[in-house]
């Protein structure tokens, strides 16, 4: 049995966005077709992912120092409680289906809350002489994002900065299988935006039955 973490980060629902409707599709295949795994979804609007800030610096600060953690004060202790979970939580995932919109250019800003939230040294990377290592091998990402124009291609396609990222964040951490389906154009062809919709919801399904570790059925 697998784990599949199913990421979303978008504030609306399926029936709102075209993005989580991708997504859907995707979930409702890969349960379907791989009814043995284990499918955990985190909205990352709900999750209460802490941020990186003054709290969790001290905190992080003093357990290296060789403090207690239940002598830190409750404000440390309950952030880096979360972020740990969620850390430990992406380690032990198999496989990992992140659904977002593009927003000016990339991703909503929760997206990058999670992603510095996962990626801790020693935990999905380490520090070695030639340099940076991820720890997360043999597991595979996808990427579900809806555009309203066209960037897969074409002048725009160097404006991207979104999934390049997120690409590159998971090759960091050792991540190298990453596919994409991209649901682009809707606002710039509104005429076709049923269509493109439909196109990659069938997509979607077709990646599902065969999103499978490397080397397994």
């Amino acid at each position: 049995m697998a784990t599949l973490l199913y990421i979303t980060a978008h504030p609306l629902d399926h029936q709102m966005s075209y993005s989580l409707a991708v997504g859907k599709a995707f979930v409702d295949a890969y349960k379907e077709k791989h009814p043995q795994d284990n499918v955990v979804h985190l909205d990352l609007y709900k999750l209460g992912i802490p941020h990186i800030d003054a709290d969790v610096f001290s905190g992080w600060g003093q357990l290296r120092s060789g403090a207690a953690f239940d002598k830190l004060p409750e404000a440390e202790k309950s952030k880096i409680t979360k972020l740990n979970e969620l850390v430990d939580q992406f380690v032990a995932a198999d496989k990992y289906v992140f659904v977002t919109p593009m927003w000016n250019l990339s991703f909503p800003p929760v997206l990058k809350a999670y992603i510095d939230a996962i990626c801790i040294a020693g935990k999905t990377f380490k520090y070695t002489e030639q340099g940076p290592a991820g720890l997360l091998n043999n597991k595979q990402a996808l990427h579900i994002q809806a555009r309203g124009g066209i960037y897969s291609e074409g002048p725009a396609a160097a404006l991207e900065s979104g999934h390049s990222y997120l690409v590159k964040i998971l090759n960091f951490i050792g991540v190298t299988q990453v596919d994409a389906i991209f649901v682009e154009g809707m606002s710039a062809f509104p005429d076709k935006a049923e269509d493109i919709k439909q196109k990659a919801i069938a997509e979607a399904k077709e990646k599902a039955a065969r999103f499978s570790l490397a080397g397994k059925a």
